[in-house]
C-alpha cells in the first residue's frame, strides 16, 4: 500500500468573513470528497480570513496511482479554485 499527502496553501484575496472563505473552498471538499481513494481536510489557518491550508491524502496499491491522483488534484486546484495557490508540498510513503 502507498499513501500520499498533498499539502495546499491558499491565499483568498478580498475574503470578508470565515463564512465566505469556507464557501469559496467548498467546491474543493465537494469534488474531492466523492473519490473513494482520497480524503481531504482543512488542516491550517482555520481562523484566518485570507489564508487556508488543506491536506489531501491518497491511498492506493501502487505508488504510480498515488502520484497520478495527487497530480490530478493539484492541476484541478490550480485551474478551478477561487483562490491563489501559494505553496504545494507532496510526500509519498510506502507501507
Amino acid at each position: 500500500m502507498h499513501v500520499g499527502i498533498l499539502g495546499l496553501d491558499f491565499h483568498l484575496a478580498g475574503c470578508r468573513s470565515l463564512k465566505e472563505k469556507r464557501s469559496r473552498l467548498q467546491r474543493l471538499r465537494d469534488k474531492l470528497g466523492r473519490s473513494t481513494s482520497l480524503a481531504v481536510c482543512e488542516s491550517g489557518y482555520q481562523d484566518v480570513l485570507h489564508r487556508a491550508q488543506w491536506s489531501v491524502v491518497a491511498v492506493a496499491s501502487s505508488q504510480r496511482v498515488v502520484e497520478r491522483s495527487l497530480g490530478d488534484v493539484e492541476r484541478w486546484v490550480q485551474e478551478g479554485m477561487d483562490a491563489t495557490l501559494v505553496n504545494v508540498e507532496r510526500e509519498i510513503f510506502a507501507a
